[in-house]
């Protein structure tokens, strides 16, 4: 599934209906550039969950676990920005069963953590130009990472717990 994100309210729009589709068990991967809105589209999938906040970036602290404020999963809010390999996204001892695991820069960390994924890439435009931007994040400035611009964001799902649904990777 592909999507057109005009603007940051609406990343965190996405992220909300997103949030209250996850349960117990579900591990979302989101790859993007720097300033692409992964921690903006968490936020969202959090209030989805309805889990205690505030969601911001765990960059310094790895993981952050969210306990539900609905009996619900938390949500366990994790930046593998660092990483340097899946022992060490291992050695954070994650709850994959229980939570709502959110991987942000995870993409070939996660091989065999769980049979079911969702794997959303963001993409976003530089400085308006229409050119878009993978992971490359030393072609933005950083008045350019606030810049509120348009964002692609694709949504694929893999494996029996995304079988079926729009999310599917064959869909």
């Amino acid at each position: 599934m592909r999507l057109d994100i005009p603007d940051t309210a609406a990343m965190e729009d996405f992220g909300r209906s997103l949030g209250r589709e996850l349960r117990a068990g579900d591990l979302v991967i989101l790859t993007g550039p720097l300033g692409a809105g992964k921690t903006t589209l968490t936020r969202g999938i959090g209030e989805g969950l309805g889990i205690r906040g505030p969601v911001q970036s765990p960059t310094f602290v790895l993981a952050r676990t969210h306990p539900s404020l609905v009996g619900g999963a938390p949500l366990v809010h994790v930046d593998a920005y660092r990483l340097g390999s899946a022992a060490e996204l291992d050695d954070l001892d994650l709850d994959f069963d229980r939570s709502v695991v959110v991987v942000e820069w995870g993409a070939g960390l996660l091989d065999g953590a769980s049979e079911s994924w969702l794997e959303l890439v963001i993409e976003r435009r530089r400085g308006g130009t229409g050119e878009h931007a993978g992971t490359d994040e030393a072609a933005l400035d950083d008045e350019a990472l606030d810049d509120d611009e348009p964002r692609t964001l694709t949504v694929t799902g893999y494996g029996p717990r995304w079988a079926g649904t729009g999310y599917a990777a064959d869909a």
